[in-house]
């Protein structure tokens, strides 16, 4: 009896000698709420396409909301902030760029001034941050007078407070990525590393000037490249910010389904990622792919994604994640002080050159293509370039084509119809400068070809009057257009003859992959699209829509 009770107080007091372990401590967690958007490219004021989305009492029909502009955004980002202990405000790459004048006339200081303000932590890059080459990003980044313009600005610019992202994009010269592939960031004391990259094919999107010396590539040899890195330092939970996207079915909360390149990527992930952030395609959507959450905030700042994400203190990894796209409704949300007085100190500046009058219109052009691939304001456009350098001592020119990429805004027809500078500019925003080159009737013939040259995303030049063509994509690539059926005023376009053809600067040098452009004799440098777009509307004001005809997609072996 003594000796059991003996062992009985040697037991206990062997356990009283180790520390308890409570419950709670084991399976303790950390919750975390990501902020995220994409594809802000500059839209301080709300775009007027606002963000269409489902009727809520009729699903079968659709309805435009009013949504965007960063006073609107940022108060937004503090209510979905308030509350949460921990979060962070990321961003998908394509923050700038194809922005509007009151960006784009300071170079996109204005944005990057406003996002900083926001608290924005991290962003990836995307293809539009190299629209002016990599220096200029890196001025983005660090600040200092733009080397050209110099200051123009109220204030001096002084660079990002985020850190921008560069995992996939690297220098040839140095072998090294031109921003941090990965940055850690850690929330309770568990550690997330959030990877930045760009898609693999900003190259064949930028101008052939802006990617000299630099390497894009693939995104989930990039990502799987860096787990063991990561996971070295400590780390078991990773979010990749990736400026590549998909095209979901489904309202922009939903994702009954999802195409694009998105979707082999995701499948290509090391499984250490656990949170994919994208963009590039402008879509909303939360889908799940491959058994992780994919999300995207669709376009100009018409959304705000938050992502709750909960975190196992134990494992340190990323345990479940949820995500909502919520509204940046322009209309109900109020207007943040600071962001209202950072507009209104560059509007100072911008507004003499934004409000002049360019002219009118009698309804709206739209950049909407048809099944052809024609648009209303394509159409507007090509004709202006033709306009702007068909004297003789201007060009010469008797045929015009733009790229599609290039129109980043409908003319939308208000009340009165009228069209400001500050409207056109937001149509052609790149500033691209017109070029009149001389083309063979064959050399024509192969740019059109080199429309197809993506498949799964052809890039249908819009035309001038007077020049009309009809393709048939079910043919071999390469033979897609039907040469019997262009023709430049009535008369048919001769493989040999020579023709004054006019493009933008970003055509002209092989952009969107157009390389039988760079084959164009004597060529000749004339004005900036927009300014080109401005005297057009000054000289044909008010405008309509012509019929959208001069482009057929053939119904032959359909």
């Amino acid at each position: 009896m003594r000796h059991s009770l003996a062992l009985a107080c040697a037991f206990l007091a062997l356990v009283a000698s180790y520390p308890a372990t409570p419950v709670a401590a084991q399976s303790a967690t950390v919750d975390l709420r990501i902020l995220a958007i994409n594809d802000f490219h500059g839209y301080l004021r709300a775009s007027s396409g606002g963000i269409r989305i489902a009727d809520p009492t009729d699903k079968t029909k659709r309805i435009t909301v009013p949504a965007g502009g960063s006073e609107h955004m940022a108060s937004l980002v503090k209510e979905l902030s308030e509350g949460h202990k921990n979060t962070i405000f990321v961003a998908a790459g394509d923050l700038i760029g194809a922005s509007p004048l009151l960006s784009a006339m300071f170079h996109d200081e204005p944005t990057i001034e406003s996002l900083s303000m926001m608290g924005l932590a991290l962003a990836s890059v995307g293809n539009h941050e190299f629209d002016e080459g990599k220096d200029e990003l890196k001025r983005m980044q660090d600040g200092g007078c733009h080397p050209v313009d110099q200051c123009r600005g109220p204030h001096p610019f002084s660079g990002a407070k985020f850190h921008y992202l560069a995992a996939s994009t690297v220098a040839t010269a140095t072998g090294k990525t031109v921003f941090p592939p990965y940055e850690i960031r850690e929330f309770d004391g568990i550690p997330i590393a959030f990877i930045g990259l760009t898609l693999k094919g900003t190259s064949g999107i930028i101008s052939p000037a802006s990617a000299a010396g630099l390497e894009f590539r693939d995104e989930a040899e990039t990502v799987n490249a860096l787990v063991p890195e990561i996971k070295a330092r400590g780390v078991e939970a990773i979010v990749v910010l990736i400026h590549e996207g998909g095209y979901p079915t489904g309202d922009y909360n939903e994702c009954p389904e999802i195409s694009g390149a998105i979707v082999d990527i995701v499948k290509k992930f090391d499984r250490a990622v656990d949170l994919v952030i994208s963009g590039h395609t402008h879509q909303p959507y939360v889908c799940e792919i491959d058994g992780r959450l994919v999300t995207s905030a669709d376009k100009y700042g018409t959304l705000v994604t938050a992502i709750d994400v909960r975190l196992d203190a134990k494992s340190r990894d990323i345990v479940s994640a949820k995500a909502d796209n919520v509204i940046v409704r322009s209309n109900t949300l109020p207007k943040d002080p600071e962001q209202t007085a950072l507009i209104a100190a560059y509007d100072t500046l911008a507004a003499p050159i934004a409000n002049r009058r360019a002219g009118s219109v009698t309804a709206t052009l739209s950049r909407v293509p048809n099944a052809a691939g024609e648009s209303a304001l394509g159409d507007i456009v090509a004709d202006a370039q033709l306009a702007a350098t068909m004297a003789a001592a201007n060009g010469g020119a008797v045929v015009a084509f733009t790229n599609p990429g290039g129109l980043r805004a409908d003319l939308a027809a208000k009340d009165d119809g009228e069209v400001t500078y500050a409207d056109v500019f937001a149509s052609q925003p790149f500033r691209n400068q017109l070029v009149t080159l001389t083309l063979s009737g064959s050399q024509i013939t192969m740019m059109l070809e080199q429309q197809w040259l993506d498949p799964k995303r052809p890039r249908i030049l819009q035309v001038s009057k007077g020049f009309s063509y009809a393709f048939d994509d079910t043919r071999p690539f390469g033979d897609r257009v039907i040469t019997n059926s262009m023709s430049l005023n009535g008369e048919a376009i001769v493989p040999a003859k020579s023709y004054r053809v006019t493009v933008n600067n970003y055509l002209s040098t092989g952009g969107d992959g157009f390389t039988a452009l760079t084959q164009g004799a004597a060529q000749q440098f004339g004005s900036y699209d927009s300014d080109a777009l401005y005297a057009y509307f000054q000289a044909n004001s008010p405008i309509s829509p012509t019929p959208v005809d001069r482009i057929k997609r053939s119904t032959e072996a359909k």
